[in-house]
């Protein structure tokens, strides 16, 4: 099965990926750094003498205000199908303190950036809490609710999706373009100008793009998801090993 509308939403945001603020009432947009904490909560990381900090600043008498983070997918290979933009409503406050302390624990988890050492003087963390949360995708919005995005996952293999694309093709190549052939029941080496390829892939399986004549895309669905890249390696050994043929679970159509 794809990923959920949630699931994209949560790795779009994770801070993999670069994001602009709008803050309400304020100029803009802005560049912003950011990663997202375990319950999905956005932390912006801003120098604490700049634009966006002044923007992020809240009216005095009042603790937040009002913002919205625009983020959208950057593909890992040219022709890639996009995974859409994600945009996240909500309230943001800067942080402080022991709350400054445990966010900077938690953006050091995704991003262990050096200038969260500095957090508190050249730097400040702020925290969004999530109100709405909109998918874009295909010419289309999805309503995300924010607890379905809250309890959502980021893709596990999303940060390393490109060089894991790049070690397929360049070393197992003509293993996989054979396996994907014959999964997909496509011509042979020289059926066509556009043999099958993997273009992107998550925890759930494989996008491949496919040769001339047939849909622009298709899906190879791993037996299950995978937490991670070495039970990727290890799902994937039989497929690219042709010793080790029908010993081990491998990707299906779907």
């Amino acid at each position: 099965m794809p990923p959920t509308p949630a699931e994209l939403a949560r790795t779009l945001a994770a801070g993999r990926l670069p994001g602009v603020a709008h803050v309400a009432f304020r100029p803009g947009p802005h560049p912003v750094r950011h990663v997202t904490d375990p319950l999905g909560r956005v932390l912006l990381l801003v120098p604490s003498a700049g634009r966006a900090a002044r923007a992020l600043r809240p009216e005095p008498g009042v603790d937040d205000a009002a913002i919205v983070l625009d983020v959208p997918d950057v593909p890992p290979l040219p022709g890639a199908p996009g995974l859409g933009r994600v945009r996240i409503s909500g309230w943001v406050s800067p942080l402080a303190g022991e709350a400054a302390r445990e966010a900077a624990l938690q953006y050091a988890d995704v991003d262990p950036a050096g200038d969260l050492l500095d957090v508190g003087r050249a730097f400040t963390l702020h925290r969004v809490e999530v109100a709405e949360v909109r998918l874009e995708r295909g010419g289309t919005t999805v309503e995300v609710d924010p607890d379905d995005y809250r309890d959502a996952e980021p893709d596990p293999l999303h940060a390393v999706e490109a060089e894991l694309l790049a070690d397929l093709a360049g070393h197992h190549g003509p293993e996989l373009g054979d396996y994907l052939r014959r999964q997909l029941r496509v011509a042979g080496r020289d059926g066509g100008p556009e043999p099958p390829r993997v273009v992107r892939l998550d925890r759930y399986g494989f996008v491949v793009a496919l040769g001339a004549g047939r849909a622009p895309y298709a899906r190879l669905a791993f037996p299950h998801p995978v937490r991670d890249r070495a039970e990727l390696a290890r799902l994937l050994h039989p497929v690219l090993c042709r010793r080790c043929a029908g010993r081990c679970g491998r990707p299906s159509e779907t």
